[in-house]
Parts: structure tokens; sequence; C-alpha cells
């Protein structure tokens, strides 16, 4: 089961990643910023606007953690798309973090035999099982098709001229019914994962488009196509 447990994961070398590359060399800079994480906690400082850039494209004594530079990805792109929600930035960071790993997309928990490469298969095992299983294949349901749809959009773009596979609009429907059902299941309330999955079903949309811009910057930078600017163009017209 994938939780919102990035921040938990920060460590002190990534504190004074945070604060070096924030201070680009400004020893002033510096002292202040570290009486700012003594007063308030990094959490502030990870929300400054200038972060991910320095992140990304800065040279660092101490590199970022995968964690850090997910989560701080992440939490920027949502917040710059109108999304200010520290627990649902924690929660995709995870699940870049969990699906990253081998196989693990692919499995409703890191240890299950059985493995889903399509949706649809998602969703007739669903209609065979009740209890636990029924609850992860629903959260699966919802992580899966946000993983897809939001990493690999061009691979789904590709599919489709060539094989005449579902566009992004089907994994947008089925991974926000997915993130319904598991929100409804009892076991949501027992873990505290209801209003956490309802929120990503109310806003799978524009978490596609947040993990697309991650993955346009971080993953695939030097891939261009006519289908990614369709794409950049109709999510820039559909935010307004």
């Amino acid at each position: 089961m994938i939780l919102a447990n990035v921040r938990a994961q920060f460590t002190v070398s990534d504190a004074e990643c945070v604060i070096t590359a924030l201070a680009e060399g400004d020893h002033a800079r510096e002292v202040e910023l570290r009486g700012a994480d003594a007063l308030e906690g990094l959490a502030a400082l990870l929300d400054d606007p200038a972060l991910p850039d320095r992140l990304e494209t800065a040279s660092l004594s101490v590199a970022p953690s995968a964690a850090l530079l997910l989560y701080v990805a992440v939490r920027h792109r949502l917040r710059v798309l109108g999304i200010d929600d520290v627990e649902l930035s924690d929660y995709l960071a995870a699940l870049l973090l969990e699906f990253g790993r081998h196989q693990r997309a692919y499995r409703i928990a890191g240890h299950d035999d059985a493995t889903y490469r399509y949706l649809a298969d998602i969703v007739a095992e669903l209609a065979r099982v009740d209890g636990r299983r029924a609850f992860l294949l629903r959260a699966h349901l919802g992580n899966y098709s946000l993983w897809l749809s939001g990493l690999f959009p061009d691979y789904i773009a590709a599919r489709r001229h060539r094989r005449g596979a579902p566009g992004l609009a089907y994994f947008e429907s089925l991974g926000a019914r997915g993130f319904r059902w598991a929100a409804d299941h009892r076991l949501a309330r027992d873990y505290d994962l209801a209003e956490l999955y309802a929120r990503a079903a109310d806003a799978f949309g524009v978490l596609r488009i947040a993990l697309n811009r991650v993955s346009d910057r971080l993953l695939f930078p030097h891939w261009h196509s006519a289908d990614r600017l369709l794409r950049q163009v109709k999510d820039g017209a559909a935010l307004g």
C-alpha cells in the first residue's frame, strides 16, 4: 500500500542540499536560510519557488535524494496548477518512488504474485474479489492509471496511433473511478486514506498534467513530437 510518507524520508543531508541550493554560494543568504530552517523547519524552504530549478540544475556538493527531488518537483508543479495540498504532493512522490522499483507498478502490493499490465485486467479482477484485495485493486487502478498517463503520455499517444489503443481520456476516467472506489471502501477509512483518495479522484486530470510536466522536464527532456506539443497546448487551454 502506498502512503504519503516521502517527507518522513528526508535526511539531514537533504536539508543541507536545500539550503545550499537556495543560497547559491551567498554566505549571508546561507546563514539566513539556516536560521529559517531552525525556526520554521524544512517545510517553508521546500516551498521556495526557486528551489525546483536550483535542485535540477545547480552543481551541488551534496546531491538531492530521489525522495527530495521528486517531492519538490511534484509539489511545485501542483501549486502552479492551483493545488496547494502537501499530503497529495507527498502521496504522488511516494507513488513515483514506489512504482519506480522493479515490476512494482504491475502489482497491487510489493510481494503480490499477480501482475496487471492493462487497466481492463484490474477492472475484471475487481468483479471477482472482495475484502482487502478489492481495496488494493481499487487503489491500484487509480495509482497505475496515474503512473501511466502521468509519466508516459507520449507512449500512450504512440500506441493510440499505431494500434488504436485508448488515449489519455480513458486513463483519466478509469483512474478517477479507481480512486473513488478506493475512497468508498471501509479500509480506506481504517487507514485514514478516504479523503486523500477522494481528492485524488476529483483532481485526477490536474494530477496527470502535473506529472506530465515532471516527466517532460526530468525524464524525457529531449523528446520532441507533434503529439507532445498538441498535448501541452490542449492541457494549457483546458486549465485556462
